[in-house]
């Protein structure tokens, strides 16, 4: 009976009665298979396309069976100027490699990838200077290399160097205080990011490697670089301190709360120039404008008869005359609102104005208007209580 050989290796049988007198020989060729099994080879690599053989497709006795295909450990090499496809022969051996990509650049626009392939199943691409874990199924025209660490479960795993993943990391633990730096998740948390420092716990930098983002050592307070820019509403939630340096705060009571401490002002309030428009002296509760204060103006048009003005919304007027004007006095009396009435003439001129008892102005009850067509006259005014006495005080500020 003749010899056999293995399926994937094409280890020799030798048949019953056979070789007689030549054992030695074919069993020191099954060892020689035997030992590349558990060995490494380098395999230089050239153009875009290498076959890597296991055994042949009819094994024979001697050399010809001792194949690269054979060694479990493969690094190619070569200057390479394109991806190189390696195939794995024949396409029915079933084996593992651990296989690197040590191939360099033959030009400038590489490195470039091992592509291992075994028939029109998946294939594995091996970037340049990476490394894969590997089998083939020796399926025949259909086989298929698979990743055999792609679905890897290990309890604990210790990298010195980057870990680099081309889908997302998917942490599924909590984490615990004494972690230095780790990534976790809970269901009711979500994402967790905890670390421990001696200035900070969780530091956030950007591609400058400048810091975006601290949480100092042992705290809850968050420091933020640069500035801070909300597509929507910035909500606070909790009320301010005393000590705080530059603080926005809420309380169901005061509502929006402003809260500071300077030397020379506590809050200042600017424009787009950089101006100041309004400030609280350092530790006091007054104000100060920088400009005029302007309140609120109602623009009517076209008056003429007896009206009256609506002093619960507005404190200065702008009247533009059509005929003459009467003002009658306020609905709701408004006891010591003071303000301006803005008289404009219209094309015709000559417009009086005539006011209520509750009016107080520098003229008295007489008011005399230019007579000129769009004359301006501005007439300061004060509300005082019916038949009430002004004081001097009072009258001299409309003299």
């Amino acid at each position: 009976m003749a010899s056999s050989y293995t399926t994937s290796f094409g280890i020799e049988k030798i048949g019953s009665g056979e070789q007689s007198g030549a054992w030695g020989t074919t069993t020191n060729h099954n060892l020689d298979i035997l030992d590349r099994v558990s060995s490494y080879k380098s395999v230089g690599l050239s153009g875009t396309t290498h076959t890597l053989t296991v055994r042949e497709a009819s094994p024979g006795s001697g050399t010809e069976n001792l194949q690269d295909g054979m060694y479990r450990v493969i690094k190619f090499t070569g200057a390479l100027g394109g991806n190189n496809t390696v195939t794995v022969a024949p396409n029915t051996t079933a084996a593992y490699f651990i296989i690197t990509n040590a191939t360099t650049d033959s030009g400038s626009s590489g490195p470039y990838s091992v592509i291992l392939t075994q028939g029109s199943g998946a294939n594995i691409t091996v970037a340049n200077g990476k490394s894969a874990i590997v089998y083939v199924d020796g399926a025949g025209s259909g086989a298929a290399v698979i990743d055999a660490v792609s679905n890897l479960a290990l309890a604990t795993v210790t990298a010195s160097g980057d870990i680099t993943s081309s889908g997302t990391f998917n942490a599924l633990g909590d984490t615990a205080a004494s972690d230095k730096a780790s990534v976790g998740y809970t269901s009711a948390e979500g994402i967790i990011i905890t670390g421990q420092g001696s200035t900070s716990d969780i530091t956030i930098k950007n591609d400058a490697d400048a810091s975006v983002l601290t949480v100092a050592t042992g705290t809850t307070d968050v420091y933020v670089v640069g500035d801070i820019t909300s597509a929507s509403t910035l909500n606070a939630a909790g009320d301010t301190a005393a000590g705080d340096n530059a603080t926005i705060g809420y309380t169901a009571a005061e509502g929006l709360i402003l809260t500071g401490q300077g030397s020379t002002s506590d809050v200042t309030i600017k424009n787009d120039a950089d101006a100041t428009v309004f400030s609280i002296a350092t530790g006091t509760t007054t104000g100060t404008f920088a400009g005029t204060v302007l309140a609120k103006t109602d623009t009517d048009t076209s008056n003429t008869g007896s009206i009256t003005l609506d002093f619960t919304a507005n404190q200065n007027f702008v009247l533009t005359f059509t005929g003459n004007v009467t003002l009658a006095n306020p609905s709701t009396e408004q006891v010591g609102q003071a303000g301006v009435i803005v008289c404009v003439q219209d094309g015709t001129g000559s417009r009086t104005l005539s006011l209520g008892t509750d009016y107080e102005t520098a003229g008295g009850a007489g008011i005399t208007l230019s007579t000129a067509a769009a004359a301006v006259d501005v007439v300061p005014y004060f509300v005082k209580a019916a038949n009430s006495i002004l004081l001097g005080a009072v009258q001299k500020a409309f003299a």
